[in-house]
């Protein structure tokens, strides 16, 4: 997987300091961010890193194509950078920690189709995970 920031500088976008700090809190595996988590993790590289910068940013990437926008089970928007790799999530239902699984898609007959043009597929996994598990 290319990281965000690679593919950002590939397209030709404007990078100032807050949009490539916002970027690289978008890297790594298994990233799904709130808006909030990014927020505070780029203030921790670059304090003056605004609330608007970030909710701002995130919006544009997302319309570029370049982040995922997850609505959660609580209801919170997290942020996926894996666009590259069709995946789905494994989310627990306790703690929300969201994952990506690379499983094929499920099959879905002509006569389950009713007639509609399927455009993409989303499953979500809920499950709970190790450490929930774990707990009385």
């Amino acid at each position: 997987m290319t990281a965000l920031i690679d593919r950002l500088r590939s397209r030709g976008w404007r990078l100032t300091a807050q949009r490539r700090v916002i970027a690289e809190t978008m890297t790594g595996e298994h990233v799904h961010l709130t808006a909030d988590e990014v927020l505070e993790q780029a203030r921790a590289a670059l304090p003056e890193v605004s609330r608007a910068t970030v909710y701002n940013t995130l919006n544009e990437l997302v319309s570029l194509g370049e982040v995922l926008e997850i609505t959660h089970d609580d209801g919170r928007k997290r942020y996926d950078p894996n666009v590259e790799v069709h995946h789905h999530h494994l989310v627990c239902v306790d703690c929300g920690q969201m994952l990506d699984v690379h499983a094929d898609d499920p099959p879905l007959t002509t006569d389950e189709r009713h007639g509609f043009e399927l455009l993409e597929v989303e499953v979500i996994f809920r499950a709970r995970c190790p450490q929930c598990a774990d707990r009385p």
